[in-house]
Parts: structure tokens; C-alpha cells; sequence
């Protein structure tokens, strides 16, 4: 294990191979001493960043597996730091902040982040959330395998309609054009499309993005499925294959 101490950039980081990376970008030094610890005792390597135009070159140059961002900080906030990164990547980002006002969560949700957790707040939440994006994004380590093994067929390919999906991949497609979806947003779709048709209420579809038991706002799905829309629209300004039925849920119609 090796371990670099802040330079000019605000960067410290802790790694070793086979690790995954978990990126921490706040301007308040003792949250990013206290999660860099915690993250580490769960077999996390961190990087941390107290700048977000710091961060977001190195982002690029070096993508972790999971970011997480306060929204104020001096130079680049959240938001912006967000909106430049996801014009290159799709990595999961959990937004971290103070401000707690539902225009900031629907806001930072509409940009591409998997999650939002209002300071003050609780690591264990924290580490719990990451652990639940983590191991839906991408194959465990081995010795994570055995505690939430996949499920039959989950790997397999799944075509509705002209929507065609790779979990194992991670690709989607519309008409043949590629659609790129973060985490959160593979995962509501895949719950939606396996069953066409089938209504999904918004406590479901939170629980297949979030397979353990932890507790997610619910009206934060109805700012991933806006992003899902906005996304497939780009391709198709005639997509209507996410049907709402308000007071119920949502479904997919793949006619």
C-alpha cells in the first residue's frame, strides 16, 4: 500500500491493486480525513481533493470507480465540477452536501448523480450506498462474491423492442445508437424492461438500484427517469417507451 500526502493540487491518496477507488472531493479537510479513515477500514482506496478544478483534471486523467462530491466549494462547486466530468464519463458520483432543499437534490440528480446525502450524515449511510452502487456497477472482488452473488440471468442480454441492453457491459442501445447511463439509471431501466408492461412503483424501482436495505427519498426516481427521457430523446425525439401512471408508477411499453 502507498499513500501521498497533499501537494499543490489538494490531492492525497491511498491505494493498492485490486482495491476499488473512491474519490472524495469537499474544501472542509476534517470530512475528508474522517472518510478517507472510514473508506479505508472497509478495504476502500481514497483520493481526496479539496478543489474541485484539481479534481476534475485529475477525474479525467485517472477515473476512480465512485466519486463523491460536496456541492460548495471555492473555484468549481459540485454542480459545475458534475456537469464538465459527465461530458466524458459515466462513473458514479454521490453528491455530499449541506444544502438540503429539494431543488439542489433534483438539480444535481437531473446533471447524472447516482445518489444525494445531506450533511450532517451518517457513515455508515455513506458506506452503505457506496457498497450498493459499487456492486451493481461492475463484477466484485472475490471475496465479496459470496455475500451478494448475482442473480440467474443477470447477465444476460436483454432485447425489447428497438432498446436493447448489456448488463455484463453495461451498454445500451436505441435503434442501433449507443445511450450512455450512468449506474442508477441502467439499473431503474433494467427493472422497468425486463417486464414490459408490469407497473413499477417508485419504492421498486429504488430497491433494484439499491439492493440492500437501505433508505432512499423516493421522489428521487422521478429525477432519474427524467434524465432516462432526456437521454433516449436525444436519440429519438419520438421516445415514449418510459410510461408514467401517476399515483402508481411507471412502466416500459417496448410496442
Amino acid at each position: 500500500m502507498t499513500e501521498t500526502t497533499d501537494s499543490v493540487t489538494g490531492e492525497a491518496s491511498v491505494s493498492d491493486e485490486g482495491q476499488r477507488t473512491i474519490a472524495l472531493v469537499d474544501d472542509d479537510r476534517n470530512i475528508l480525513t474522517t472518510l478517507s479513515i472510514a473508506l479505508q477500514a472497509e478495504g476502500y482506496a481514497t483520493r481526496v481533493y479539496s478543489d474541485g478544478e484539481a479534481a476534475l483534471a485529475a477525474l479525467r486523467k485517472n477515473p476512480p470507480d465512485l466519486a463523491v462530491f460536496d456541492i460548495k466549494m471555492p473555484r468549481m462547486d459540485g454542480m459545475e465540477l458534475l456537469k464538465r466530468l459527465r461530458e466524458s464519463s459515466d462513473i458514479p458520483v454521490i453528491f455530499l452536501t449541506s444544502k438540503d432543499q429539494e431543488q439542489d437534490e433534483e438539480a444535481g440528480l437531473a446533471m447524472g448523480a447516482d445518489d444525494y446525502i445531506a450533511k450532517p450524515f451518517s457513515q455508515r449511510l455513506l458506506v452503505a450506498r457506496i457498497r450498493a452502487i459499487l456492486r451493481r456497477a461492475a463484477p466484485l472482488p472475490h471475496d465479496e462474491q459470496d455475500v451478494a452473488p448475482m442473480p440467474d440471468g443477470a447477465h444476460e442480454t436483454i432485447a425489447r423492442g428497438r432498446l436493447v441492453m448489456d448488463p455484463a457491459r453495461h451498454q445500451v442501445t436505441w435503434d442501433g445508437k449507443p445511450v450512455s447511463l450512468t449506474v442508477t439509471e441502467f439499473l431503474i431501466l433494467e427493472a422497468l424492461a425486463i417486464r414490459p408492461g408490469v407497473i413499477k412503483s417508485r419504492n421498486q424501482l429504488m430497491d433494484a438500484a439499491y439492493p440492500d436495505d437501505i433508505f432512499v427519498d423516493d421522489r428521487t426516481v422521478d429525477s432519474h427517469i427524467k434524465r432516462l427521457r432526456r437521454k433516449f430523446r436525444a436519440v429519438d425525439p419520438g421516445f415514449g417507451a418510459i410510461e408514467t401512471l401517476y399515483g402508481a408508477g411507471y412502466s416500459f411499453s417496448d410496442g
